[in-house]
């Protein structure tokens, strides 16, 4: 019975989580996009203060940010071609079904980060395999959170262009404030208690960290790599959980 159970539990989520996938990469335009502005942004920025390296992990933050918040637009698609109705009224939990779907979304954002890592040469980064697998581990936290995240916008709205709008007014302050842009050490008093706070700054931190080593990150102000780690998965496991909540409250007629 517990084997029946488990596989009851795995299908779906496995089937949910494909399902991201491949949608995913018959859109062509979503892969361009998602890699495509960020590395603009990592040219041109880095171009402009001399500094490519510097900027790299902002880089690396908004590829997997833009991935995994924007594969929760799939919710809203299939929410209005009746295909998240079907998986509703079908026995399976809803944790199975946030977890494929947050699942899938954290998975391309991991996979276009790894991409994206692959070039860190390029900005003169060089990593070792330790390092390497460091990088993808946090990578994969800060998708996982940010794959929950835009679940929770995703799950109650009905307009695509709804949830652009919030997700833009939400996100790229977010960005902005995580020390990709400037670092916290020559902020105002304001601003680093804006990138205290702010959950992607230690992201962000255990990026540099693992990429780029402790002196580096100490002179930018970034928190240290216990915190940065354990905010990191004090946010995915809450948005997470919240997701879970809130997708089995009863929908609204």
């Amino acid at each position: 019975m517990r084997g029946n159970t488990a596989i009851l539990f795995v299908l779906p989520v496995w089937s949910l989580l494909m399902r991201e996938i491949l949608r995913f990469l018959r859109q062509r335009n979503r892969i361009i996009g998602a890699l495509g502005t960020p590395l603009l942004f990592w040219v041109v920025l880095g171009a402009g203060f001399g500094d490519l390296q510097l900027f790299f992990p902002g880089a690396l933050l908004m590829v997997v940010l833009f991935t995994a918040i924007f594969a929760s637009i799939s919710i809203i698609e299939d929410r209005n071609e009746g295909f998240l109705q079907g998986v509703l009224v079908a026995p399976v939990s809803r944790l199975a079904i946030v977890l494929g779907k947050v699942l899938g979304g954290a998975i391309l954002g991991c996979m276009q980060g790894v991409i994206l890592l692959l070039l860190a040469p390029l900005s003169g980064t060089s990593y070792g395999p330790v390092e390497f697998i460091a990088a993808v581990g946090v990578i994969f936290l800060i998708a996982m959170a940010l794959s929950a995240l835009g679940f929770l916008f995703a799950w109650r709205m009905d307009s695509v262009q709804g949830f652009h709008a919030v997700m833009n007014l939400l996100l790229f302050p977010m960005w902005m404030l995580s020390g990709a842009f400037f670092p916290a050490s020559g902020a105002s008093t304001a601003i680093q208690l804006l990138m205290t706070v702010n959950p992607l700054s230690y992201g962000l931190g255990a990026l540099r960290r693992v990429l780029y080593g402790e002196a580096m990150a100490d002179s930018l102000g970034d928190p240290s790599l216990l915190s940065s780690l354990g905010v990191t998965v004090g946010f995915a496991v809450l948005t997470m959980a919240v997701a879970v909540w809130m997708a089995g409250r009863p929908e609204k007629n």
